[in-house]
């Protein structure tokens, strides 16, 4: 927890490790929200989309917003939602999530991420961010993002470590000072305290010794935008811009078959009649050699 703290300059942020993404977005955002409040979160936003309706069995509603390709959450799509929640019989809007990397991959910038902290703050608004892949965003070529500057910006996020490298578990950070109490009797209450919990904590301690945590992150995005480059020299389209482990090709039927006789990849969505929407990623396990395989199947597709 200590090195956590130093890593994101935040001598006094709470620091606490649980299991899975899910159970961290749910156990943190149904904590800082209270019964008659609700969160915005990106239509396409994982806890709106992926997570089972988690978050809502807690009893709080979503609010999802409409976001476009990119997948990001701006502050110009909020006043109207804000306006319309004025209504007593509806919920208030508490908190704002959002994911970085976003769903679709893309990366919010500098600029981007201060917009939205400084429209939540002037509005009373939290601000948590779903960490899954944070290590790949700030490993980005588009990244201009710095971990303490990310962290003062944000009231609470988590460094993901399920996907980068650990057996499981999360590191939820909380920034903001007046938002740490009672949170250990609500992970408790909620069934997030694990009993070798010291586990966890060993996993990230070794991943953040000598960088490697980033060091493996940053592999697999290059790894992943060779496969980006790959795809548009054979002139096929991508359905999102995206920087970092993930790539969206819109593959034709036969050049999804082809390519499924060796590498395994998700259905992300239709996109026309004839053309559908594949999802590959990389990660810190994927090796060069079947990076290279893929790029040469690729060119011959």
């Amino acid at each position: 927890k200590d090195r956590i703290r130093q890593l994101c300059q935040c001598p006094d942020a709470m620091v606490e490790f649980l299991i899975g993404g899910t159970q961290t977005n749910v156990t943190a955002c149904a904590f800082l929200t209270k019964p008659w409040e609700a969160v915005i979160s990106p239509a396409t936003g994982h806890l709106n989309g992926h997570e089972v309706g988690a978050f809502e069995a807690t009893g709080h509603k979503i609010i999802p917003v409409e976001v476009g390709p990119d997948g990001k959450l701006t502050p110009e799509m909020l006043p109207a939602v804000l306006e319309w929640h004025k209504d007593p019989h509806l919920t208030r809007p508490a908190l704002v999530y959002i994911s970085n990397a976003t769903e679709n991959g893309t990366v919010y910038t500098k600029a981007e991420l201060t917009a939205l902290s400084d429209f939540c703050r002037a509005n009373d608004l939290l601000l948590f961010v779903d960490g899954a892949r944070l290590a790949a965003a700030l490993t980005s070529d588009a990244n201009d993002l710095t971990l303490p500057e990310f962290a003062r910006l944000v009231d609470a996020f988590y460094l993901g470590g399920t996907k980068n490298g650990t057996l499981f578990g999360e590191a939820l950070v909380i920034t903001n000072p007046a938002l740490k109490e009672g949170f250990r009797y609500f992970i408790k209450q909620h069934g997030g305290l694990l009993a070798k919990g010291r586990y966890l904590g060993i996993q990230f301690d070794v991943l953040f010794e000598d960088d490697l945590y980033f060091t493996i992150c940053k592999k697999a995005v290059e790894q992943s935008m060779a496969i980006r480059r790959a795809f548009e020299e054979k002139g096929i389209q991508l359905d999102s811009d995206s920087s970092t482990n993930q790539q969206f090709p819109i593959l034709t039927r036969e050049q999804m078959d082809k390519l499924a006789q060796k590498y395994a990849y998700e259905i992300w969505e239709e996109y026309d009649s004839t053309h559908t929407v594949v999802r590959f990623c990389t990660s810190w396990a994927t090796q060069d050699q079947n990076v290279q395989q893929l790029l040469e199947d690729i060119r011959a597709l």
